[in-house]
């Protein structure tokens, strides 16, 4: 038997509830048809849903026939319950969209199609309430073409020759089997309708039970069950309650099955109990399989959209809350004793996002609408008791940012350290956040860059123009830098969130507020007035497009200026016109300077979102403000030139970049510049000297002018030392820092100038690269050129000018470096020499402390 899970959709007073019960009575499963307008229809099972006359959570009904099994779910059609329409369309099939035969496509309908395209959701049609007067089913259907296309065919004679040719029309292996036998078979319609390139349509009247038994076996007949996987999958798409308080997590078995008392994959929590609903009863089962719907009792931890087994977490929802609305409490109830009390209501309704707003010192609840707002406020009665009110509704802004920068963040207190390093682009209009990880293992080791990446997607970043979430952002981690011993964990946290702060503070940042997207018809005498409104509320248009008596306009406006429109518009046309409205998404603000004026936000003063990195000096952390952050950073700075990271320098599939570049006709030019500094002058005093190099535009400290030059084969070293090498198996990267600190003390006594070379010939493109680490001078060399040839051509080319010392154990290399008049220095007789200096070192320390 087929298994089939199928939901149905329409604009509010469509008549959606009304054919659920219609399909449920003619699947057997109801006696009589309750009614909507009577309170006592099968699945409107919620006091206030039976008072209202509409829909506001999502049920579930089971219909049984000869050949299918089909879990019916009956969703929300008011546009303010709209995301929890969105939630189911994540479990279904197939999805019957009902459309008013009186009122014909309304605002919504829309909105209904283009979320059913963006899932990708086989749609049935069925015209509802084509027994009331003036309904005409031709001119509905030919309204359904003009707006969805050719694939929308009449379903309500299938037997007829032209059925058939409308049919070939819509595939060509479609057409082919229509021009071998002059008809096309159900599995083959079905396979169609399936993939979406035929949407088949249906005429009745719910309530006068006329066409509803044909849209049934319509179902029966074309819809295919979905083959899944053997491996266990869920996809949760709802939490509720039930009559006891009794948590209630709902979702859709995907592969596999789920029996009582198995641990959920993926969570550590045990199923209690299973439950299959139907209306307010249900059945307890001991085991459910792929393609079943069902609710389970035992998870706490469980929310929806979240994936299961195989399945992964859903990305965010389409449908989102454009208002804010402060809770107002009653005397001698505490903000935050009521705050925790309300977090089950945002368990089952997420686009409420319940927040505590510091700045304001109250809860602040995202809402889709004012009917939503009263159902809380009694939902919140209900269940806690307590009468709470909503004051100043408020658009909800969101914050981009216009040009591309790079943001870093430190986390250095005593015994801590991490340091972060994040490319921030502005992303297309719509894209929401994208992450991505361009830093080499080379640099930062890889369980550092996905505790760097989990940190990014767990928290909604906040702007710092308005403190408002910030959307359409590509954040790509460019580098990394951490401590062998100091690093613990949570510190990634503090510089991760330090970084994309600091990035937004220093970019051109963008208010963006919420965007209609409409389409007006209007009579040809109300055509000013129509033009005259749009450009009153900042919008634009295109039209109008005039047939016959009727002026048709398509446009966008910004969601504050056009929440009067609607009364406004039925009004001036005498409801003679039609006004379809949808959410288009999110665009600059119109009045962005007027909005911020009135803003009290201050990104500063934003304690849990700091805009600084904290340092450490002579034991103690020190905060430094954001835009004295990169003079203080550890890791070279990074300025995106062409599409590149940082961290690329030695990732043999990496991009270049051109930053910090050096070549060989340069090595004498940094070698004069860095004379002369840190060399004390008469007064004791430091002399320090600067000039940046062509590409770089900041510029570390300078080594000491020494006649002396140590230059180390680096991945040579750290291969020949033993401690180094067993580092380097787990953490190549801080098996470089280590060599670079042990080396930073060696120069420190040794006095030379010390610069360490490590390969990056193979980088595809890549040019030599170098940096300043304390007093160290660090080279990464270019394509095709290996440590040991770039030493070899700086020994040549300054053999003359400079008492140059290699350290490499590498025996080719000797041999050629002692034919560049260099001194050798083996890998071994380094390692002995620095345990030798650091025991001077100690013996001064000593002899001191005697003293």
């Amino acid at each position: 038997m087929k298994k089939i899970s199928i939901g149905i959709l329409a604009h509010v007073d469509a008549g959606k509830t009304t054919l659920s019960e219609a399909l449920l009575y003619f699947g057997g499963n109801l006696k009589a048809i309750g009614r909507v307008d009577n309170k006592d229809a099968f699945l409107d099972t919620f006091h206030l849903e039976k008072e209202r006359g509409i829909t506001i959570f999502s049920k579930q009904a089971k219909i049984t026939t000869e050949h299918i099994e089909i879990t019916l779910i009956d969703t929300p059609g008011h546009v303010d319950f709209s995301t929890e329409m969105e939630r189911t369309l994540q479990v279904l099939d197939y999805a019957v969209l009902v459309i008013s035969g009186a009122d014909g496509l309304q605002g919504h309908t829309l909105t209904l199609y283009k979320l059913l395209e963006t899932y990708r959701i086989p749609t049935f049609l069925f015209v509802n309430k084509m027994d009331q007067a003036g309904t005409d089913k031709q001119l509905r259907l030919e309204e359904l073409k003009n707006q969805w296309g050719s694939e929308v065919i009449d379903f309500t004679l299938t037997t007829s020759p032209e059925f058939y040719e409308e049919i070939a029309l819509c595939g060509e292996h479609l057409l082919d089997q229509f021009l071998e036998t002059a008809a096309i078979s159900p599995v083959d319609i079905g396979k169609a309708i399936a993939a979406r390139r035929i949407f088949p349509c249906y005429f009745g009247s719910a309530l006068g039970l006329v066409g509803v038994a044909e849209l049934l076996k319509g179902l029966e007949t074309y819809a295919l069950m979905r083959a899944y996987p053997k491996e266990f999958g869920a996809r949760v798409f709802k939490i509720t309650r039930d009559e006891k308080g009794g948590r209630l997590t709902h979702l859709k078995i995907t592969g596999g099955c789920l029996r009582v008392k198995d641990v959920l994959p993926t969570t550590t929590e045990k199923v209690n109990q299973i439950r299959q609903y139907s209306g307010e009863k249900y059945l307890v089962r001991d085991v459910v399989v792929a393609g079943d719907i069902c609710a389970v009792t035992g998870p706490e931890k469980t929310f929806a959209g979240q994936g299961l087994g195989r399945e992964q977490r859903l990305e965010k929802p389409l449908l989102a809350p454009v208002l804010t609305y402060q809770m107002v409490i009653p005397d001698g109830l505490s903000v935050h004793e009521l705050l925790p009390r309300l977090q089950p209501f945002a368990e089952e309704d997420p686009s409420l996002k319940i927040t505590f707003s510091e700045q304001l010192q109250s809860i602040q609840v995202q809402i889709m609408g004012e009917v939503q707002l009263q159902i809380v406020k009694q939902l919140i009665k209900d269940r806690l008791s307590i009468d709470v009110d909503f004051i100043s509704s408020q658009i909800i802004y969101k914050e981009t940012i216009a040009d591309t920068v790079y943001g870093v963040g430190h986390f250095e207190p005593l015994r801590h350290y991490a340091e972060v390093q994040l490319l921030l682009e502005p992303g297309p209009p719509g894209s929401g956040m994208i992450y991505e990880n361009a830093c080499s293992e080379d640099l930062l080791a890889p369980h550092y860059q996905r505790q760097i990446m989990k940190h990014l997607e767990e928290k909604t970043p906040v702007g710092v123009l308005w403190g408002a979430e910030v959307t359409d952002l590509k954040v790509t981690l460019i580098a990394g830098k951490a401590h062998p011993k100091h690093t613990e964990g949570g510190d990634f946290r503090e510089a991760t969130y330090r970084a994309l702060r600091q990035g937004l503070m220093e970019a051109s940042s963008l208010l963006l507020e919420p965007y209609y997207e409409f389409q007006i018809e209007v009579p040809l005498a109300s055509i000013g007035r129509v033009i005259a409104e749009i450009e009153k509320r900042n919008g634009s248009f295109t039209g109008p497009e005039i047939t016959e008596d009727i002026g048709a306009f398509w446009g966008r406006a910004p969601v504050q200026m056009m929440t009067d429109f609607s009364q406004e518009f039925t009004s001036f046309t005498k409801g003679l016109g039609k006004f379809f409205c949808t959410l288009k998404g999110y665009e600059p603000c119109h009045n962005q300077e007027e909005v911020l004026k009135a803003s009290t936000y201050s990104p500063e003063r934003d304690l849990e979102n700091p805009t600084g990195s904290v340092f450490c000096s002579h034991g103690a952390g020190f905060t430094v403000p954001w835009d004295q952050v990169k003079e203080h950073m550890h890791l070279p700075a990074y300025e995106k030139k062409t599409a590149v990271a940082l961290s690329e320098e030695t990732s043999p599939t990496s991009r270049t970049t051109d930053e910090l570049v050096i070549g060989t006709e340069e090595i004498e030019a940094i070698i004069s510049r860095t004379s002369g500094a840190n060399k004390k002058s008469d007064t004791g005093r430091k002399i320090k000297k600067r000039e940046p190099l062509p590409t770089v535009k900041r510029v570390i400290k300078a080594p000491k002018k020494l006649d002396a030059y140590l230059l180390v084969d680096g991945y040579n070293v750290i291969y020949s030392w033993d401690d180094l090498k067993a580092l380097a198996a787990t953490d190549i990267g801080a098996a470089r820092d280590k060599l670079l600190d042990i080396l930073c003390n060696y120069q420190a006594i040794k006095g030379w100038q010390i610069i360490v070379v490590f390969d990056a010939y193979r980088v595809a493109g890549g040019q030599v690269r170098e940096m300043d680490y304390h007093n160290l001078h660090v080279v990464y060399t270019k394509e095709a050129e290996t440590a040991d040839a770039y030493i070899e051509r700086f020994a040549h080319t300054n053999k003359k000018k400079y008492d140059i010392t290699v350290a490499t154990s590498d025996a080719m290399e000797q041999l050629i470096i002692r034919g560049a008049d260099a001194k050798l220095l083996s890998s071994r007789e380094l390692a002995l020499d620095v345990l030798k200096v650091n025991q001077e070192i100690l013996e001064d320390y000593q002899n001191g402390e005697k003293h």
